[in-house]
């Protein structure tokens, strides 16, 4: 690595460092070994991409009322940039770590309150609301959000985009995604069951369409009630950091990851970096690296394992020049 850069894309490192932290922990240790590196947070459409878009589209925070998915209050919250553009996180209201005190049923998870946030971004004069899908408690196809928004009004003219990195269907999402939300068989099956006859009301079937069983169809009913765009979070996030333009100088990217396995391959952002990287070297530094990684880690010029910010700082110190 050069001092002329080294660019910083990182995603968040699960439940410890946020991608901010770990690209700053990463690139003061580059510089430190006196070289030039770029910070650049990114996410894949989900938890983190608020955060990541914030400084490209120039988003002010603006927390409202919601619910969270078993319809007790929660703070929602929204980016709104001076354009008009209004990013918001599902996973904030509707998401499966949203607080909760009592059960967390994955039956009755519903999207209410994220229609709530989108339909108050409306309200405010949103003219394009971007939703990252990722991170839902939920497997009700959009049916509570699309109830929130028509009770509120609707989105009128507001253009929506639904980011996720999933290609699954519709109806697939409970048999997919229904067990890590807490589901049994039963409830998949119920869920599944549901799913159908929601479809079924919608003004647009979704059920052969691709990447519409995003949290758990929040993306088909979206798709099929307002129209909504559905794009690939990771290729939203780097496009709009201006990942591509930033790339054709660096002599070596550093991608951040909580856990490197064979499935980092399927969609996620690192596989999505990797692509758009072309001859420029990649180096990964990771939390953790699994046994099924196999031939994919050959894609890296180097993998770097490194739990906790000092080691991150070191591993940034030690790239080569």
């Amino acid at each position: 690595m050069s001092a002329r850069s080294a660019r910083k894309p990182e995603d968040s490192f699960k439940g410890t460092y946020t991608a901010v932290e770990v690209a700053d922990a990463i690139a003061t240790g580059v510089e430190s070994a006196g070289h030039t590196a770029i910070r650049m947070p990114v996410a894949d459409g989900g938890e983190g991409t608020l955060d990541a878009l914030a400084g490209p589209l120039g988003l002010a925070r603006i927390e409202v009322e919601a619910v969270n998915p078993w319809r007790a209050p929660c703070r929602g919250l929204l980016g709104m940039s001076p354009d008009g553009t209004a990013v918001v996180e599902l996973a904030t209201a509707s998401g499966i770590t949203t607080p909760h005190d009592g059960p967390r049923d994955a039956v009755t998870a519903d999207t209410y309150g994220t229609g709530m946030v989108m339909a108050e971004a409306a309200r405010r004069g949103a003219r394009h609301i971007v939703v990252a899908a990722g991170g839902s408690a939920t497997t009700d196809g959009g049916a509570g959000a699309i109830a929130a928004i028509d009770e509120r009004g609707g989105l009128g003219d507001t253009r929506v985009t639904v980011l996720s990195d999933v290609t699954t269907r519709y109806t697939d999402a409970a048999r997919i995604f229904g067990p890590q939300k807490g589901a049994d068989a039963a409830a998949v099956a119920l869920l599944t069951r549901r799913l159908e006859e929601t479809a079924l009301t919608l003004p647009r079937d979704p059920r052969e369409v691709d990447g519409t069983g995003a949290a758990g169809g929040f993306s088909g009913g979206m798709w099929s009630r307002f129209g909504a765009e559905l794009r690939s979070g990771a290729d939203f996030v780097l496009d709009a950091v201006g990942f591509d333009d930033a790339v054709r100088t660096a002599d070596l990217v550093v991608v951040g990851e909580g856990r490197l396995d064979g499935q980092s391959r399927a969609g996620k952002i690192v596989s999505v970096i990797l692509a758009r990287c072309g001859d420029v070297p990649v180096v990964a530094v990771v939390g953790s690296v699994g046994d099924d990684l196999g031939d994919y880690r050959e894609r890296f010029e180097d993998v770097v394992v490194a739990s906790d910010a000092e080691a991150l700082t070191r591993a940034g110190r030690a790239l080569r020049a």
